[in-house]
């Protein structure tokens, strides 16, 4: 039914959760997965100049921090039997990189978590999740914790 799954992560137990689920649905359908990590590329885009050491040091953490969320949710995979590739997206709005993945791998199923953030903490924090359903042209299954 799914030939390629899309799996956005952050590194956070609610996207190993999700990564769990995917890999159950890949390998009950044979589906390619592609795990992704969304980086914003300019962060201080707009700052000033005097940032622009900052800028590099900044891509240096937020590569390996990605790095080490794709690591995890490939061992989910792994261990589930599950071929998986990792791919390091940029994105200057989360929900965006992780739309324009959908496209690009031809994914035709994205398979991410929900934090289940209310109220006040949801205004502030935002909801990655609810955005990408409102921009996503694939269907999204949402893995709440």
């Amino acid at each position: 039914m799914f030939k390629h799954i899309l799996i956005p992560v952050d590194g956070s137990a609610t996207a190993l959760n999700a990564a769990t689920k995917a890999a159950g649905l890949a390998k009950a359908f044979g589906s390619k997965v592609t795990a992704l990590y969304v980086v914003d590329p300019y962060p201080f885009t707009g700052v000033g100049a005097d940032f622009a050491y900052g800028q590099s040091q900044y891509l240096t953490a937020a590569t390996a921090e990605a790095n080490t969320a794709l690591d995890a949710a490939k061992a989910v995979f792994e261990q589930a039997g599950v071929a998986v590739e990792t791919t390091i997206g940029e994105g200057h709005a989360i929900h965006d990189g992780i739309a324009r993945a959908a496209e690009t791998t031809g994914a035709d199923l994205i398979v991410m978590g929900s934090h289940g953030r209310r109220g006040l903490e949801k205004l502030v924090l935002g909801s990655v999740t609810q955005r990408v359903l409102g921009v996503a042209h694939v269907p999204v299954l949402v893995v709440r914790d």
